[in-house]
């Protein structure tokens, strides 16, 4: 133990680097999270400066509940996709409050399973979400999302090929930073050869303020006071709910990724919990606000591997840029303005990504398909995530009340139920090796 805190505390302090190094080390994170973490609003219809508000303010909240000790940056979360498309299909303005309704739902799970973790330790709770079940869940998630960016890709395939390619070059040959964002590479790349062939209007940029509130109140779930539809917010918690227990398991799996980068187990100290706790309230937080889910950011942790700077107070620095950029409206209207066959790209790339997650979670984790319940567990939550996504949703009334059940929440629940009564359950949860959680939706 000895030896892992002298490793520790050889690179920790950033403070001993003086102001202009621990800045520019904030800003490289705000880098490598800033494609990602823009990119969820646009393709959803959430407001860009919200988002990035709270990416900043969920940073910093996560850190108070944390103990200041994880080196963590909290940005927008992949996984919530399929949910707001469900609920608010093409980014639909009235629409978009009901599915941040349905997304701060799903952070009570977190809170239900930090206080569980508390009271019976991680490994008891753990049993319950093994790969067999969060694996497939993933691997929909990806899948149901493909439609979309195809449909982006088809505004103009040359666009959205350049945007890809880039993302793979970077990403398999890249050296250093270039490494490390890959999308937001992608997308500058693409958008710029879109803008000089003509195909962006910038004159919302040219009209935008450079300062401004980055709150919309018609964005956010308060709007909906007085007003709102009660069988439209029973379905969207109750569609969006599900897909937490994916993104819980992220959550370990990243927790577990910073503490090997570091060296030092933060699932122990502070403990799950409490970074559970974190995450889950910024993401409530976030939602009823009109910003995306936050999740703990893989790509961040590339830097700390990068840099050897593990300092959490570096990462509350890049949380204090984000919060400053979400006052510039100029900025968020050049992210509005970009080509829809360049997100397209990119997102093609990041839902396949999400798929090929949750197969790495399978094979990382040795399931055994030779077993039939594990074969049949797996198989129903696939045919039944995707079939129904592709028929609409099955929707039941009680009393006066109909509620619609996407296909990712059917699935979710029948693999979820199906695993804790099907005998045969053989997973064990290790918290000491990343990979028996080794969930990241982040490129």
């Amino acid at each position: 133990m000895a030896s892992e805190k002298k490793t520790v505390d050889a690179v920790y302090d950033a403070k001993q680097l003086g102001v202009p190094k621990l800045l520019i080390l904030g800003l490289q994170h705000v880098f490598a999270m800033f494609g990602a973490t823009v990119l969820v609003p646009v393709l959803t219809g959430l407001d860009v400066s919200t988002t990035l508000l709270f990416a900043g303010l969920g940073t910093l909240l996560f850190h108070f509940l944390a103990k200041g000790k994880v080196p963590a940056f909290l940005g927008s979360s992949f996984a919530f996709l399929a949910g707001y498309g469900a609920i608010a299909p093409e980014g639909a303005k009235d629409l978009l409050p009901y599915a941040c309704f349905g997304v701060a739902c799903s952070a009570i799970l977190y809170l239900i399973l930090a206080a569980l973790i508390k009271a019976f330790g991680t490994s008891k709770i753990m049993r319950f979400f093994p790969p067999i079940v969060t694996g497939p869940i993933i691997i929909a998630i990806g899948l149901n999302l493909s439609t979309s960016a195809i449909n982006n890709c088809a505004t103009n395939w040359w666009i959205a090929i350049l945007a890809i390619a880039v993302v793979i070059i970077c990403n398999i040959w890249g050296k250093g930073m270039i490494k490390i964002i890959p999308i937001i590479l992608g997308v500058i790349v693409s958008y710029v050869v879109a803008a000089i062939a003509g195909q962006v209007d910038f004159t919302p940029v040219a009209e935008a303020a450079w300062i401004g509130l980055p709150i919309k109140w018609e964005m956010t779930v308060f709007s909906l006071i007085g007003k709102a539809d009660t069988s439209l917010l029973i379905t969207a918690a109750i569609t969006i709910m599900p897909i937490a227990l994916a993104t819980m398991v992220e959550h370990i799996g990243d927790i577990s990724a910073i503490s090997s980068t570091v060296g030092h187990n933060y699932i122990k100290d502070p403990g799950l919990h409490r970074t559970l706790l974190g995450d889950g309230l910024a993401t409530m937080v976030a939602s009823l606000f009109g910003a995306p889910a936050n999740t703990t950011y893989g790509e961040n942790t590339g830097v700390l591997s990068l840099t050897r700077v593990y300092d959490p107070f570096v990462i509350r620095v890049a949380a204090v840029f984000a919060i400053l950029f979400s006052f510039c409206p100029k900025l968020a209207a050049l992210i509005y303005c970009m080509p829809g066959a360049t997100l397209g790209g990119v997102s093609l790339i990041l839902y396949g990504m999400i798929s090929a997650v949750g197969v790495r979670n399978v094979v990382e984790n040795r399931v055994d398909f030779s077993k039939s319940r594990n074969t049949i567990i797996a198989a129903l939550i696939l045919v039944l995530s995707i079939g129904i996504n592709y028929t609409g949703s099955i929707a039941f009334t009680i009393g006066e009340i109909t509620i619609s059940l996407s296909g990712l929440a059917v699935g979710s629940l029948v693999g979820i139920i199906l695993n804790a009564v099907l005998p045969g359950k053989d997973y064990d949860y290790q918290e000491e090796k990343a990979e028996h959680t080794g969930v990241n939706f982040e490129i």
